[in-house]
């Protein structure tokens, strides 16, 4: 399930990029190159692995300049859509392994001036390791931080750029990526890594390709009233242990803005397997009212930057009620909608696939995926 989440996920992104440009010439695109050296960040105390002295890894993005031929582009002011693919070496290759990712980003200018620029990137996608928890084939129970070969990869770098001409950038700033599996094996702590880069950019054409403008009509700040259900998979706090399914579901309103956003809010609903499950093996915990301690519900808000037919989307949510297994108060979700049906009129104005990640500060819960639709 997770791998469907992940792969939905990237598919989200990867499509705006896919219909952001249809140019013959390559004007606008760019290769860009980071070098980037870290240390790995012990969030938490029950993260045991030995901290390497240094990670070293090289970031490669594939960038594309939109130049107007949808109108959302233009909305958006022509943001910078990418792929990147990135290496990442730990310092300690016996327990942690290396790290090969692939991600879909957008970049998002802070401060731009003629020459100078500060720049914000941020991805999410699938990455691979070689090396996670394991007793057979071969025995590796030191790394409790990653329980499967398949991880979601996330990436932020922000960096201050020199525009050198219009073939070539400079830059150097600060970069931080998360690797977990969304708890579909356990153990899973993640491994956060926070650093510094420096790097080039060539564009073969242009930076600057011609745009396309056009008068375009404001859309109508809607209110919708939209519905969500999802599933997702988690595995028993045991390693290697069984895998259960997590049930979702979500009603909300949400408000367009600006032509190009919608705040949201609204209540949610997750009822655990897992939870249940240990609580009917282990009656003195909760005998009688397994149920009742097996779900959640949690008021939330959030934003959707929407792009074209994908929207990303960032949410926050506060619980009313929680499982015996008692978390923080709060959760947040990363992930994005792919919406199959969009339109001013009618009984039913979206229709949508999505795709999240759950998370407590650092530690992810589980991924999910699902259906939508707007009313």
């Amino acid at each position: 399930m997770v791998r469907c989440a992940l792969s939905l996920f990237t598919f989200i992104l990867f499509s705006s990029i896919c219909h952001a440009q249809d140019q013959t010439s390559l004007a606008g695109f760019g290769i860009e190159v980071n070098e980037f050296a870290s240390r790995v960040l012990k969030h938490e105390a029950k993260f045991e692995l030995p901290i390497p002295s240094l990670s070293t890894g090289t970031d490669i993005n594939f960038q594309w300049k939109t130049y107007g031929r949808s109108e959302w582009q233009q909305r958006r002011r022509y943001p910078i859509l990418g792929i990147g693919i990135t290496y990442t070496n730990y310092g300690n290759d016996s327990i942690y392994g290396r790290c090969f990712s692939i991600y879909p980003n957008i970049v998002i200018p802070l401060i731009s001036g003629r020459k100078l620029e500060w720049t914000m990137r941020i991805g999410d996608g699938v990455g691979y390791v070689t090396r996670d928890y394991s007793r057979t084939p071969y025995l590796d129970t030191i790394n409790n931080a990653i329980g499967s070969h398949i991880n979601d990869y996330f990436s932020f770098l922000s960096d201050v750029r020199y525009h050198v001409n219009k073939h070539w950038d400079v830059q150097a700033g600060v970069n931080f990526s998360h690797i977990s599996d969304a708890s579909f094996h356990q153990p899973n702590l993640g491994i956060n890594l926070p650093g510094v880069h420096v790097g080039l950019k060539f564009f073969p054409e242009t930076s600057t390709p011609r745009l396309v403008k056009r008068n375009l009509k404001p859309l109508k700040n809607r209110w919708l009233f939209q519905v969500r259900a999802t599933m997702g998979f988690n595995q028993s706090n045991a390693p290697l242990g069984p895998e259960y399914p997590v049930y979702l579901g979500a009603a909300y309103m949400s408000k367009r803005y600006r032509n190009k956003n919608k705040l949201f809010f609204g209540l949610d609903y997750s009822y655990s397997d897992q939870i249940y499950a240990y609580l009917r093996n282990n009656g003195f915990v909760s005998a009688g009212s397994e149920g009742s301690n097996s779900y959640k519900t949690a008021v939330f808000a959030g934003n959707e930057f929407l792009l074209g037919r994908v929207g990303v989307v960032l949410q926050m949510g506060y619980y009313l009620h929680q499982t015996f297994d008692i978390q923080e108060p709060y959760y947040e979700k990363l992930g994005g909608n792919l919406y199959l049906v969009r339109r001013e009129q009618g009984p039913v104005k979206e229709f949508f696939i999505c795709a999240f990640l759950e998370a407590h500060l650092a530690v992810a819960e589980f991924a999910e995926c699902g259906l939508g639709m707007g009313f």
